[in-house]
């Protein structure tokens, strides 16, 4: 028998463990990690801010928001940095707001691509009570959608606040009559 197979080093012709594995993209972990620690931030800092709403929406810069129900969801698109990268991205047309990008109304608004993640959802899930009215559901799977769209993968309890001026898009063409409002993990309702 050949004593080059007893080596410690392999031939060229024999496959290695783990030889087709991904390699770590260090820059997408880094993004990840910093995802997760400026939540656990984000998390502490409005958690001290749930007073009353501001009497004005001078806080809005896209002129599309509106009075929220607590001062934390008051945010406005282009405040937030993901956000506003995803604005710049669109160099061809000048829009001010997230609502306006054409990603945002075909992927956040339209019913048969939230009906397609609903079976997914689903699918992933298990199925969900026959009480749920769909546009509860629509609405839900449209901030997933773009929480998706802005932050790619945020993790399981990982929350962030939405725009004031996306969530009153998609309450516009998903209302309800009751709405609860932006809760973290474990927070009563």
């Amino acid at each position: 028998m050949d004593e080059s197979l007893h080596s410690d080093e392999f031939p060229d012709f024999v496959v290695q463990p783990y030889q087709f594995e991904p390699l770590r993209n260090n820059e997408y972990a880094q993004q990840i990690a910093n995802n997760e620690s400026s939540s656990e931030e984000d998390m502490e800092e409005e958690s001290t801010n749930q007073s009353s709403p501001p009497p004005d929406t001078k806080w809005c810069k896209c002129g599309n928001c509106i009075i929220m129900e607590t001062t934390r969801e008051c945010k406005c698109c282009v405040d937030i940095p993901e956000v506003s990268s995803r604005l710049e991205e669109n160099e061809s047309s000048s829009i001010c707001c997230i609502i306006q990008h054409p990603s945002f109304k075909v992927n956040c608004l339209n019913q048969h691509v939230l009906e397609v993640s609903y079976y997914e959802y689903i699918q992933d899930n298990g199925p969900l009570g026959n009480d749920e009215p769909i546009h509860e559901l629509y609405r839900h799977l449209a901030y997933r959608r773009f929480a998706r769209f802005i932050w790619r993968r945020l993790g399981r309890h990982n929350r962030r606040i939405l725009p004031s001026c996306v969530v009153t898009a998609v309450r516009q063409k998903y209302p309800s009559q009751q709405y609860c409002g932006f809760r973290y993990p474990g927070e009563p309702r």
